[in-house]
């Protein structure tokens, strides 16, 4: 079955809602190698044309700074990967807009623009400078994740907690990573917590004023990674008015799929080690289309999980949180496997088939597909509005 084959029923109610997704990492391919979000997809997930079949309204577009790739350049790289989006909005101005508020969202849908927004993966992108924070923010930043896979000296993140040569915090967070939650707070940027370790989460949920999220984290009472969420966490996120965002990667939805994932990470990294050396030798940049060509190489050596896999998470998390804490945070463009049926934004409405054949109401699917997010996000920006009343010589901008 094709996104094509679904019902009229749920066609006709996923063309309907705002369709709300919470991550892209499309702005590499942008940067590095000249991407045209008018082109073919060309092995990638998100494009225009797969946007407007798959009945997209917004997207974030996500600012990425791998540290292995860029060490001593994160602040550079990620101006790169902002000023990327910005161009490529500046060039399809007909049928995209660069949107900042919840209002931008709505008014994108109601001319039928894909509404793109902005994030950064990766607090190291801050350089530890408030500043830089604001910076970003001026440009049209609107939520950070405060780790990505590697701690930055203020934050813990999961992906490397348990190594004893990497600095970590004492309690989650240090003074100065409390300082940037509460400035986050008061610019109206969204706290995101997918890539934080545990105890950095619960560290982050005593100091925000303003209701968290993550982006793309999926549940850990069905998958077991680090990277999801226990339903201790996902209660605590929904009872401050936050959400979740559920990620489309396979080995964040399926077990079977993660530990065959993990049983070729040694290969794996012996191919990108031969890789980034060969491009050395013949003086030609290691890409990041050719990074995730690799790893879709490998990754194609494992079955995919069934899209049932995915709904199931879905469907978890907005049955320990309630139906208003729950949207889709895809991933797309940053992983190596989806689902069987998910090959690109073009087949979202799949989903919402999906949903409805659980029997979640009309109601409930419009929430989860992106009237939750635009919630929370509006709770973020009064919050912000009321930190910023009490600091009326404190300009947010």
């Amino acid at each position: 079955m094709t996104a094509k084959d679904i019902s009229e029923a749920a066609r006709a109610l996923h063309f309907s809602a705002l369709v709300i997704d919470g991550h892209a990492d499309t702005p590499q391919r942008m940067l590095d190698d000249g991407y045209d979000l008018a082109a073919p997809l060309d092995g990638g997930h998100l494009n225009l044309p797969s946007s407007r079949e798959g009945g997209l309204s917004a997207e974030f577009f996500v600012a990425w700074a791998d540290p292995r790739r860029f060490p001593r350049q994160f602040a550079r790289r990620t101006l790169d990967l902002i000023a990327s989006v910005r161009a490529a909005v500046a060039a399809h101005p007909d049928e995209t807009t660069l949107a900042l508020s919840p209002d931008d969202i709505e008014r994108a849908h109601s001319v039928h623009k894909l509404a793109v927004l902005l994030g950064v993966e990766g607090g190291h992108s801050i350089e530890d400078s408030p500043d830089r924070l604001r910076e970003y923010h001026r440009l049209g930043v609107r939520y950070m994740t405060l780790t990505w896979a590697n701690s930055n000296g203020w934050a813990d993140s999961s992906g490397d907690i348990d190594d004893p040569i990497v600095p970590h915090t004492d309690n989650g967070l240090t003074a100065f990573g409390e300082d940037v939650v509460r400035e986050m707070n008061r610019l109206g940027m969204m706290v995101d917590l997918s890539h934080a370790a545990d105890r950095t989460f619960w560290r982050v949920l005593e100091v925000s004023r303003a209701p968290v999220f993550a982006s793309h984290s999926s549940a850990r009472a069905l998958t077991n990674s680090p990277r999801n969420l226990t339903d201790e966490m996902l209660r605590a996120v929904a009872n401050r008015g936050g959400l979740v965002m559920v990620n489309f990667y396979s080995a964040f939805i399926s077990n079977r799929w993660q530990q065959q994932w993990h049983a070729l990470r040694a290969e794996l990294q012996s191919a990108h080690e031969a890789q980034a050396a060969e491009c050395n030798a013949a003086c030609i940049p290691l890409t990041y289309d050719r990074i995730a060509a690799l790893d879709r190489q490998f990754a194609s050596r494992i079955p995919r999980p069934p899209l049932s896999d995915l709904i199931d998470h879905i469907d978890h998390i907005a049955r320990v949180t309630g139906t208003d804490h729950v949207g889709l945070g895809s991933d797309f463009d940053g992983m190596p496997s989806l689902p069987v049926g998910i090959d690109s934004a073009t087949d979202l409405p799949r989903i919402t088939a999906a949903l409805m054949d659980r029997g979640w109401s009309d109601k409930d699917c419009r929430k989860i597909l992106g009237l939750n997010f635009l919630r929370f996000f509006g709770e973020v920006q009064a919050t912000a509005q009321r930190l910023q009343a009490e600091q009326p010589g404190v300009d947010a901008d």
